[in-house]
C-alpha cells in the first residue's frame, strides 16, 4: 500500500451521530418536541434535543415518497413527461390536496409539484400507484429504503403521513433521509418554488402555495418539507446552503406553524455563524491514475461523495494533514465503483477520519491490439 501525503488542512474532530458539537447548546429550540441540526458534507450532528424519539412525521414522510420518485427518474423507470392517469382511491385522499379527479390524467412533472409545493395527498399517491402499481406495494419499498438506511427509528404505513398506527419516524431519521434526498439535485428545483400553478390557462387552474415559507423568508433555504397533523403538530425539515456549506434542520411537535419556523431559523442562525466547510474533494473528482496491462487508458479513482472539513470559525489550520493510500496491485477484472484506495484526515499521526477511494468510470478492457503494443512498449524500455 503506497502512502501520499497530500498537504496540511484543518479539521474539527469528525465523530459519528452522536456529534461533537451537539452538547455545546441547549437553547435552540424551545418549541419542539425533537430537533436535530446536521451538516451535510460530513453528517456532524450540530444540535440534538431528542433527535432519536420516535414521533409522527405528518407530510414530512413524503421525503421518503420523494426520495424514491427520484431514484426511478433517475434510473429511466419514470419520466417526468409521462401522463398519469389518476384513480379513484388517489383521488380520494383526505388532507391537502390539488383536488385529482378519477381518470383525470396528468404529467409526472405536475404531480411531482402537487407533492413539493403543495404536499398534495393525492399527488402523492398517484406516483406511488404509477411506480409499484397500489400504494401497499410502495409502502413496501419505502419501509426497504429504510433499512437499506440503517435507519432504527422509523416505519411507514402509508406514503402521505396521514394518521395511521405503527407510522413514525424521528427528528434524525428524517434528516438522513432528507440527505439522501440531497443526493438528487433536481429535487430542489421543486421544493425552493414558492408558489407555481397547474393546468394554467384552463378552467381548472390552481395555484400552489410553498407550505414550507421560509424558501421565501430565509437566505439560502431551498426545501424540504413540512408536515402537520392534530396528533405530530407542526413539523419541518428543511434545508439551507450558503457558500459551500448546506445543513438540514428538523423540528418535530412545535405548537405552532410559527414557532416551528422560529426553532429552524435559530438553528440555521447557528450553524451559518459559527461554522464553515472547507471542501477538499469534489465527488468523483480523479484524485489517482492507475494503470493496468488489461486496462485500456488509466483508471481513473476518486471518492464516492465529496470530501470536507467542518470548521468553526477562526479554527486554526495548522495542526491536520491528508494521506492519500494506494492498492500496489489490482486485480483484474476491475469495475466503477471498486475500492483502490482511500483518503485519511490525520492530526499528529493519528488518524482522524477515512474516506474509501474508488473507480470513478466506467474501465473498458483493451484490444488485444493494445496489448500487443504494450507488450511491444514493455520490450522496448526493458532494452
Amino acid at each position: 500500500m503506497k502512502k501520499l501525503i497530500i498537504g496540511f488542512i484543518a479539521l474539527i474532530m469528525l465523530m459519528p451521530s452522536g456529534g461533537l458539537y451537539a452538547e455545546e447548546v441547549t437553547s435552540l429550540t424551545d418549541h419542539a418536541k425533537s430537533a436535530v441540526l446536521v451538516e451535510v458534507d460530513t453528517q456532524e450532528v450540530l444540535y440534538n434535543h431528542n433527535s432519536h424519539e420516535k414521533l409522527p412525521p405528518a407530510s414530512m414522510t413524503k421525503l421518503m415518497t420523494m426520495l424514491l420518485i427520484m431514484e426511478e427518474l433517475n434510473n429511466g423507470n419514470l419520466s417526468l413527461d409521462e401522463n398519469v392517469r389518476i384513480s379513484e382511491h388517489a383521488s380520494s385522499m383526505g388532507g391537502t390536496q390539488i383536488y385529482l379527479e378519477p381518470f383525470e390524467e396528468m404529467s409526472v412533472q405536475d404531480l411531482l409539484k402537487g407533492v413539493t409545493i403543495a404536499s398534495a395527498n393525492d399527488a402523492s399517491v398517484a406516483l406511488a400507484e404509477r411506480i409499484s402499481g397500489s400504494e401497499k406495494a410502495f409502502v413496501e419499498e419505502m419501509n426497504k429504503k429504510v433499512k437499506e438506511l440503517g435507519l432504527e427509528n422509523t416505519h411507514f404505513n402509508n406514503v402521505t403521513g396521514l394518521p395511521t398506527d405503527n407510522h413514525y419516524s424521528s427528528a434524525y431519521d428524517m434528516a438522513m433521509i432528507g440527505r439522501e434526498l440531497l443526493q438528487y439535485e433536481e429535487i430542489l428545483d421543486y421544493t425552493k418554488v414558492y408558489e407555481d400553478y397547474l393546468r394554467k390557462g384552463t378552467d381548472d387552474e390552481f395555484w400552489l402555495v410553498n407550505t414550507n415559507k421560509l424558501v421565501k423568508f430565509y437566505q439560502g433555504v431551498d426545501g424540504l418539507k413540512t408536515g402537520y397533523t392534530s396528533e405530530a403538530k407542526f413539523c419541518l425539515t428543511a434545508t439551507a446552503k450558503r457558500g459551500d456549506m448546506r445543513v438540514i434542520s428538523v423540528v418535530m411537535g412545535a405548537d405552532t406553524a410559527k414557532n416551528r419556523n422560529q426553532d429552524i431559523s435559530n438553528m440555521l442562525d447557528y450553524a451559518f455563524s459559527q461554522y464553515e466547510i472547507k471542501r477538499l474533494y469534489q465527488d468523483n473528482q480523479t484524485v489517482l491514475e492507475k494503470s493496468h496491462p488489461k486496462a485500456k487508458g488509466t483508471i481513473k479513482v476518486g471518492p464516492e461523495e465529496s470530501i470536507s472539513l467542518l470548521m468553526k470559525k477562526g479554527d486554526s489550520m495548522d495542526d491536520y494533514e491528508t494521506v492519500i493510500e494506494e492498492n500496489d496491485s489490482i486485480h483484474w477484472p476491475v469495475a466503477r465503483g471498486d475500492q483502490l484506495g482511500s483518503v485519511k484526515l490525520m492530526k499528529e499521526s493519528n488518524l482522524i477520519k477515512e474516506y474509501p477511494l474508488v473507480i470513478t468510470e466506467e474501465v473498458e478492457q483493451a484490444s488485444i491490439w493494445n496489448l500487443w503494443k504494450k507488450s511491444i512498449t514493455s520490450i522496448h524500455r526493458g532494452n
